[in-house]
């Protein structure tokens, strides 16, 4: 299939020129670029055209007034509400809407002052579109919205898709098909033939029973330091120690005891020959899973606040590098002591489930929330006063 890419000014006789030509040639589609912020909205064209509804809609009517196959309106995310945008699109005949474009940004500055890139003598830059994963979260949240507002209308989905994992993402948030290019760019073509192959594994997964509480191809994870399987040693002696300087030549020790007294360094290890795990359940279809994540997101108001959780750390994967007892005293509840000798740290009441140690930890999986089991009584500090100061 080949889905012509077309882009001019806010001129019926324009677009439908270009409309007729692209289907004369054999595009199967068209996609409108109401959304490239490439200077063309400086010329009247791109993001010019796509952030306003009333504009949308009457390119959309030209084209659709000027040819049969089905056509596109690539959107821009640099609008308050792209919902809007869409349903314009909708209004003006679209067969749907890609989303998104990319993001209006800056890459950066220089120490000396100067912006990048820099262009010519003068090394001046302009702002210019960001892609990739970066924009991963916010194409995500677009592609959902229109899901939502615009049930049954096709969302061609663009903006970060570097993996299959990333294209399933996009499905369940509703996109019909997937539109990579800067995984591309960053790779070649190759990677498309990936990213089949491995949507087709993440959907087989899901038939074995097995596999349940796989995350896509990625099994539980288990204890470990430095991605070496660990044994609990609270479990066999009630210490807890940590896994550095001497505290490390103690847990071998008691390691290296424990194995012996299990025989275990002198049992004979019996192979058994690997039996692959049956399919059990149907393989899903790509059309089951588009949009099944849609009615899990809402508005802050659904949210059970009721629900509590905490931080529970373990121990065991912990390399005591203190990240969650910083941000916990910092920008947190205090919620988090560190031990002086051992640098364990433990998790209080006091926690209040706002998942800051969880998202600094860099040990994946080390930090889980939990529910709370406790009154959750969360401690504000000094209470204002009530009467004249």
């Amino acid at each position: 299939i080949v889905i012509a890419s077309l882009m001019c000014t806010y001129n019926k006789n324009d677009w439908i020129e270009l409309a007729k030509m692209a289907e004369d040639s054999g595009a199967d589609a068209l996609e409108l670029n109401l959304s490239c912020p490439h200077g063309m909205g400086e010329r009247g064209m791109g993001l010019a055209c796509g952030q306003d509804p009333k504009l949308v809609r009457n390119i959309c009517r030209w084209v659709r007034q000027a040819v049969k196959i089905p056509f596109f309106a690539k959107l821009t995310p640099n609008v308050t509400d792209i919902v809007n945008i869409a349903m314009a699109a909708q209004e003006g005949g679209a067969d749907g809407v890609t989303a998104t474009n990319t993001v209006s940004g800056l890459i950066g500055v220089l120490a000396d002052g100067t912006p990048v890139p820099a262009v010519g003598r003068d090394r001046r830059t302009t702002f210019g579109g960001v892609s990739g994963n970066a924009i991963r979260p916010i194409a995500l949240r677009a592609v959902s919205s229109i899901g939502q507002a615009l049930p049954g209308f096709p969302v061609l989905a663009a903006g970060g898709i570097d993996s299959a994992e990333a294209g399933l993402q996009f499905l369940s948030c509703g996109a019909s098909v997937l539109q990579v290019c800067s995984a591309v760019q960053n790779q070649d073509f190759t990677l498309i033939d990936d990213y089949c192959t491995g949507l087709k594994a993440l959907l087989y997964l899901k038939s074995i029973e097995e596999l349940q509480n796989w995350d896509g191809q990625s099994p539980p994870t288990t204890s470990h330091q430095k991605g070496k399987p660990v044994r609990r040693i609270a479990g066999i002696t009630g210490q807890h120690l940590p896994s550095f300087g001497p505290y490390l030549e103690q847990r071998m020790k008691i390691i290296a005891e424990h194995k012996l007294k299990q025989k275990e360094l002198n049992e004979v290890v019996q192979e058994h020959d690997e039996v692959p795990y049956a399919v059990k359940k149907p393989i899903p279809r790509v059309q089951e899973i588009i949009g099944r994540t849609l009615p899990l997101i809402g508005t802050y108001g659904m949210l059970n606040n009721k629900e509590h959780v905490v931080a529970l750390i373990d121990e065991e994967m912990c390399i005591n590098c203190g990240k969650c007892y910083m941000t916990c005293n910092d920008s947190g509840y205090q919620a988090i002591t560190f031990d002086p000798e051992t640098h364990i740290p433990r998790v209080t009441d006091d926690c209040t489930g706002c998942t800051l140690c969880y998202s600094v930890c860099p040990i994946i999986d080390c930090i889980t929330m939990i529910p709370r089991l406790t009154p959750y009584e969360p401690n504000r500090g000094i209470p204002l006063a009530v009467g004249r100061v």
